[in-house]
Order: structure tokens, then C-alpha cells, then sequence
């Protein structure tokens, strides 16, 4: 048994949780939407600062819930990379503190690396190899994920992240912020058929088009061009718009998650992110996935966004394989999930 506390700061959510292995103990999460929805999006100084004001509070109770005190903690670990550096620093800062004042191991765990291990959260029996679909604000990837720690990644966004396109046409629809919940309240009530919307693709140098890599920048801007359009004609039907779009995206996606997963032989699909919390998404990779009988996992919705047990579970079986990270790790803005194992002392 290995329980670890960790603290989750790389963006707008201060999340502190408690894990004991696979087990979740607490799970803490206060959320910065209020705080960034009059800006139209996230404003790095302002999370930074809402950070460090909320996240004593969270350990604090993150005990309480679990019941635990110090000595019963083996490890404590924080987000370190990637994300805005000044948010990082706030839980890195916490975290170390607090592991060399109560002697306890500190580790630094990719972000992307939890979103991975939020599927273990509610699969435990969940084991590699399989594929991640990785889809957030801020990434859109194809992970084959051989054992903790290595990692191969087979395709990627070019441009905007799944997240993030659904943020901008949120926008263009004068919606407000985050998109992505809106949009697929939406949609649920609108046409996913009504508007012919491009999925993207990424052209080859020695021709056709990459199998596993996406992009939504032209669909972003077929949104924008036909928003135009529908406005100046008078007639917006925003259900129908937020339908096509959603229909669109998750189509995208589940043509590459699947194309990926049969080409390299994985039965199993977990996805992962912020994006994994969309209906849209989650129908229609079911649907395509059962044919070729492939198991999908989507974690459950409070799993989906950013928090502090998937970074545990993760930080957990770093620890049980005897890896630690220097107190002298520093916050990185980004690095490739490839690379996790340099969070760790050899």
C-alpha cells in the first residue's frame, strides 16, 4: 500500500487529493472559472495568485477527509510539468516544502502522465500496454502507453487542441467560457447533420494525409465563415451549429483513435482529459469501437478535468518502482510526455 498526497496547479484548478495506490481517500478540486470568465479565458497571474491563497486550505482537509495524518503518507508530489510555470510553481513550491518538513519523498509527475492514469482511478485492473486518446484544452494526442513512465507518442494536433477549438467557436457564438460544457448541452438539442463542417486533415510531404494526426484550425474557421454568413442572413440556429461542430470533432477523433489502436494491435482505448467529459465524444468512439470489439474506458466526469488523484495515482506507482525526483526539480512550460522519466533520480 502506497498513499500519496499531491497538489494539481498547472493551469486554473488548485486540486489536492490522497490516493493509496489506486484507492482515492480525498479528492479536492476548487475551481477558477468566476474568477476568469469576465476575461473570456484563463489569465495566468490571476491563477497563480488564486493558488497560492487556496491551496493550504485544500492539504489541509485533504487529511481530514482521508483521516490520515503525516507519518501515514509515504510520498508527496505535485504537478511540475507542463503548464503556465508561475501556477506550477505554487504547487511544486507546496509540495516540496512539505515533504522535507515532514521527511517524506518528493516527486514531480507529468501532467499528461495523470490524465493517462485517471483511466487506473475507476479500471484498476486497468494494465499496459493499451492507447490513450489525450484530448484537452491544451493537447490532442495519441499515446501507446507501454508501462508507467514510457511512453510513445503516435499522433498529435498541428494547430488548436481539441479543447481549445471548442473554447474559440464557443466564442464566436458569444456562449461565454469554458466552451466545451455549453457546447455539448447544445448540441444535445440541435441537428448534428444540418451544417457539412471539415474534420481536418494533415497533409504528407510524399502525399495522402497522416493517419493519427488532427487538426482544427480549417474547422474552426469553417465556423467563423459560416457564423458570418447565418448572421448577416438573420437567422443563427446556434443548437444546429453546436451540434455539427460537436459531431464533427468527435468523428475526427474517432477515426484516428481507432485507425491507431487496430494498426498497432491494442485492444483497449482510455481516454483521457477535459474533452473525455463529452457526450458527443463518448457515443460516438462507443459506437465505432464495438465492431472491432475494443474496449473504450472513460473515466468518470470528475476524473476528466484537471485534478490531484490522477497525479497521485500516477506519483503512487512511481514511488513503489523506487523512482523520486530531486528537490531541485524545476517547473517546465512544456515538455513531451516522452520524456517523463527525467522528472526522476535514475
Amino acid at each position: 500500500m502506497t498513499r500519496v498526497l499531491a497538489i494539481e496547479t498547472s493551469c486554473d484548478e488548485t486540486a489536492v487529493a490522497i490516493v493509496n495506490n489506486r484507492d482515492v481517500l480525498s479528492n479536492l478540486v476548487a475551481s477558477q472559472i468566476e474568477i476568469h470568465q469576465p476575461y473570456g479565458g484563463i489569465v495566468p497571474e490571476v491563477a497563480s495568485r488564486q493558488h497560492v491563497e487556496t491551496v493550504n486550505e485544500l492539504v489541509d482537509t485533504a487529511l481530514k477527509q482521508a483521516k490520515i495524518t503525516w507519518a501515514d503518507l509515504d510520498g508527496v508530489a505535485a504537478t511540475a510539468a507542463p503548464g503556465l510555470i508561475g501556477a506550477l510553481l505554487v504547487g511544486l513550491t507546496t509540495a516540496k516544502t512539505l515533504a522535507l518538513l515532514h521527511n517524506k519523498p518528493f516527486l514531480g509527475v507529468h501532467h499528461l502522465e495523470g490524465h493517462i492514469y485517471a483511466s487506473y482511478l475507476s479500471h484498476p485492473d486497468l494494465q499496459p500496454p493499451f492507447l490513450c486518446l489525450l484530448v484537452s484544452g491544451g493537447h490532442t494526442s495519441l499515446i501507446y502507453v507501454k508501462d508507467c513512465g514510457h511512453y510513445e507518442t503516435l499522433g498529435s494536433t498541428r494547430d488548436d487542441a481539441a479543447g481549445e477549438a471548442f473554447d474559440k467557436v464557443a466564442r464566436l457564438l458569444d456562449l461565454g467560457y469554458p466552451g466545451g460544457p455549453v457546447i455539448d448541452r447544445l448540441a444535445q438539442q440541435g441537428n448534428p447533420t444540418a451544417f457539412p463542417l471539415p474534420e481536418g486533415q494533415v497533409s504528407l510531404p510524399t502525399g495522402g494525409f497522416h493517419p493519427y494526426d488532427s487538426s482544427f484550425s480549417g474547422l474552426k474557421t469553417a465556423m467563423l465563415r459560416l457564423i458570418d454568413k447565418l448572421r448577416q442572413q438573420g437567422d443563427l440556429p446556434v443548437t444546429d451549429l453546436a451540434a455539427s461542430f460537436q459531431a464533427t470533432v468527435a468523428r475526427a477523433l474517432t477515426k484516428r483513435a481507432i485507425a491507431c489502436a487496430l494498426d498497432y494491435g491494442l485492444d483497449t482505448i482510455a481516454v483521457g482529459g477535459g474533452v473525455a467529459a463529452n457526450s458527443g465524444l463518448r457515443q460516438t468512439l462507443q459506437a465505432a469501437a464495438a465492431p472491432h470489439r475494443l474496449r473504450v474506458l472513460f473515466p468518470p466526469l470528475k476524473y476528466c478535468t484537471d485534478n490531484a488523484a490522477m497525479i497521485a495515482c500516477a506519483a503512487a506507482e512511481h514511488l513503489q518502482r523506487g523512482h523520486q525526483s530531486p528537490l531541485s526539480l524545476g517547473a517546465r512550460s512544456r515538455m513531451p510526455i516522452t520524456a517523463v522519466m527525467q522528472l526522476y533520480n535514475p
